[in-house]
């Protein structure tokens, strides 16, 4: 296509600001979905079956990271904002997507009490997506940051980030030295699993889409799955004796 260059940016900031606003409605309809019992799988089939919507960009899960989505989304906004206008539906957009960061926080939360103290979680995945290093706006961040603000120790690995996630969690614990001592990193996935009061998933690696789930209930102290990417079915977790929390996902 060729265009003018306004035009051509814009159609740039355009496409992200679309993609990240299919997400958050996603997330939004996720959250409902947990409130009134429904199963978002089931939603995201129903209507990605339509050919105006398709199954692109459709999944829930912890709000989108990296520095293309959040950047745009924030650029298109003060543009227009510099013009004297409200992009009301990407400003909540970004609002959305800033509070589903929370979102397995609250469930954690809920299962076992706003006191964490004394608690060990397992958490796999801290990039942003799979295949990057890219820790740039990550969930992970903010749920590490919010279950030490609660006492909990919290272990984590990520197949390729976690050089990358030692320099940025230094820098968000700057001011909080103590709360850095609660979070440590290891090489193997099932290491973390020791002893852990709970496994939590954060990124959808390829790695964690299927593993020894035999091994998985024998290391953690209680069989407690939350799964903030959605990864596996809710039947199957309970068939196994798991007690599992996916995002807006019901048996």
């Amino acid at each position: 296509y060729y265009m003018d260059v306004k035009s051509a940016e814009l159609t740039k900031y355009a496409a992200n600001a679309m993609l990240a606003t299919r997400i958050s409605f996603m997330n939004e309809l996720a959250n409902l979905a947990d409130l009134v019992g429904a199963d978002i799988e089931a939603v995201r089939q129903g209507i990605g079956s339509d050919s105006r919507i398709g199954y692109g960009f459709l999944y829930s899960g912890t709000g989108y990271g990296g520095s293309c989505f959040p950047k745009d989304v924030s650029a298109l906004s003060k543009t227009a904002k510099e013009h004297g206008r409200d992009l009301k539906i990407l400003d909540a957009v970004e609002a959305v997507n800033e509070l589903q960061k929370y979102i397995l926080v609250e469930k954690i939360e809920k299962r076992f009490g706003a006191d964490l103290t004394g608690m060990k979680f397992a958490l796999w995945g801290l990039a942003f997506k799979p295949n990057t290093d890219d820790m740039r706006e990550a969930p992970s961040r903010v749920i590490i940051q919010e279950l030490v603000k609660r006492g909990a120790q919290v272990v984590a690995h990520d197949p390729v980030a976690m050089p990358e996630a030692g320099h940025c969690l230094e820098l968000d614990f700057k001011g909080n030295p103590e709360g850095l001592k609660q979070v440590s990193m290891t090489d193997d996935p099932m290491s973390t699993l020791d002893g852990a009061d709970a496994l939590i998933i954060v990124t959808e690696w390829k790695a964690f889409r299927s593993p020894d789930f035999d091994q998985v209930m024998q290391k953690l102290k209680r069989p407690i799955i939350f799964d903030g990417r959605n990864l596996y079915e809710p039947a199957s977790m309970q068939e196994l004796g798991i007690e599992y929390y996916g995002i807006g996902r019901h048996n």
